[in-house]
């Protein structure tokens, strides 16, 4: 059997399995909530943030490493900048000297008692080498002094961003300690523990095989899509209102749909909602469902950008955890750049209300 066949094996019996699992949750609006089915929904939400936590702490370690590798690179580097500045700093000191004792004097006597102009002209093109010499000695002390300085400066920024990585290794290592020490407690003395564990084992699966390519699927086309919004915001000017030195963009979410589904069928069963200050996106296709909720705000550095922040995500009902989502923002930009619409206009507000994504722009001064 090929290796596509087996995970498509995997996928379909993962599939029916947790779909059984995500249809028995959904508590009909006439029915009174079941707690143990809100347990059995709470062991695998934890279980799927367990794995997803590991990956951000291996991520996390992998930077680690490669900042003590830079640190180490850095010391290094100091160490030979501060060997080469000893030599220059003895030449320097003893060029500041030779000012400072006068002994630099005599070419100013020499210049002033010349006997002849082809004397003269001798002792000029002396006094130039020398103070040529003396001037480019200073120069190459203060050229390596800076280097060095700068040396101590990156090891020192290093330095902090390594303290903070571990702190974040030690923040994640505790999370994934305290989850599993609550799934732990959660399956002690159950009858069915091993069953659970068993489903536990199915949701990763399900997620690793196909659900977290699904969800970057998604990403990956709204990240192309929204390359594309400037452009088609220019192409429709009833988007774009213009009151004297202001500029409004209004999208309503009939329209940004439609775009989407223009530029991937994978919106097709796809849609965004703008309300509340928030946007909502959902999709459903092969027994998974994903919902995504965020929010835009407006950056300013490097450039002008209007940037999502995805504040949930939910796929199959089960919300992953917070670095799975600062993972997929990571890979994929979901914002887009007013200054692609109008070069000489810059974005000043962004809300959602009323199913409408309104931006309000202005001139850059």
């Amino acid at each position: 059997m090929s290796e596509t066949a087996k995970r498509n094996r995997i996928v379909r019996k993962a599939a029916a399995l947790l779909l059984a699992v995500f249809v028995a949750l959904q508590t009909p609006a006439s029915a009174a909530p079941d707690p143990a089915d809100d347990e059995l929904h709470d062991l695998l939400e934890k279980s799927l943030s367990v794995v997803e936590i590991d990956k951000e702490i291996e991520r996390i370690r992998k930077q680690q490493e490669q900042l003590t590798q830079e640190m180490a690179d850095a010391e290094r580097q100091l160490e030979q900048q501060e060997e080469r500045i000893a030599d220059k700093r003895d030449e320097a000191g003893s060029v500041l000297r030779a000012y400072y004792m006068g002994e630099r004097d005599f070419l100013l006597a020499a210049l002033i008692s010349f006997d002849s102009l082809s004397d003269l002209l001798q002792m000029i093109d002396y006094a130039e080498f020398l103070f040529s010499h003396d001037k480019f000695t200073l120069d190459s002390y203060m050229e390596q002094y800076r280097k060095v300085k700068e040396g101590h400066e990156r090891l020192e920024t290093r330095k902090l961003e390594l303290a903070a990585v571990e702190s974040g290794l030690k923040l994640q290592r505790e999370r994934v300690l305290d989850l599993e020490r609550q799934l732990d407690e959660q399956l002690a003395g159950r009858s069915d523990a091993d069953k659970l564990r068993l489903l536990m084992e199915e949701l990763t699966s399900f997620w690793e095989s196909a659900g977290i390519d699904e969800v970057k699927q998604y990403f990956q086309a709204l990240s192309k899509a929204m390359q594309k919004l400037p452009e088609w915001v220019q192409s429709n000017k009833q988007l774009l209102e213009i009151n004297g030195f202001q500029y409004t963009i209004t999208v309503p979410e009939k329209e940004i749909n439609a775009f989407l589904r223009e530029q991937n069928d994978i919106f097709n069963n796809f849609s965004f909602e703008f309300s509340n200050g928030a946007v909502v996106a959902r999709g459903q296709s092969d027994n998974m469902e994903i919902r995504i909720s965020g929010h835009y705000t407006i950056e300013n550095d490097p450039k002008n950008a209007i940037l999502f922040h995805v504040d949930e995500l939910l796929f199959n009902g089960f919300r992953l955890p917070d670095t799975t989502r600062q993972a997929l923002e990571r890979e994929f930009d979901l914002g887009f750049y007013p200054d692609l619409i109008v070069s000489f206009l810059k974005a000043t507000s962004v809300e959602m209300k009323d199913d409408n994504l309104i931006i309000q722009l202005s001139l850059k001064l």
